[in-house]
């Protein structure tokens, strides 16, 4: 996964048809199911947070329309 915060905002904007600038979590998982990338406004500046794992695999939810809610749990 080789997008930035900017492009990954504009996918939000575009693909889902949401507002990245509302303080939402956007979290994006490669393909292989190691790395997550979180994007996140704070009302002040656009956030780019990024974790792969050395071992294992992201557990990732099933989406219907490519979008779906987690839990804080969940996300810890």
């Amino acid at each position: 996964m080789r997008r930035g915060m900017r492009s990954l905002a504009l996918q939000v904007q575009q693909s889902f048809g949401r507002d990245p600038f509302v303080g939402d979590l956007y979290i994006f998982r490669g393909r292989r199911g190691d790395l997550c990338k979180v994007i996140w406004h704070d009302g002040v500046g656009m956030s780019l947070y990024a974790k792969r794992l050395e071992r294992g695999r992201f557990i990732w939810p099933s989406a219907t329309d490519g979008v779906f809610a987690i839990s804080a749990s969940q996300l810890a």
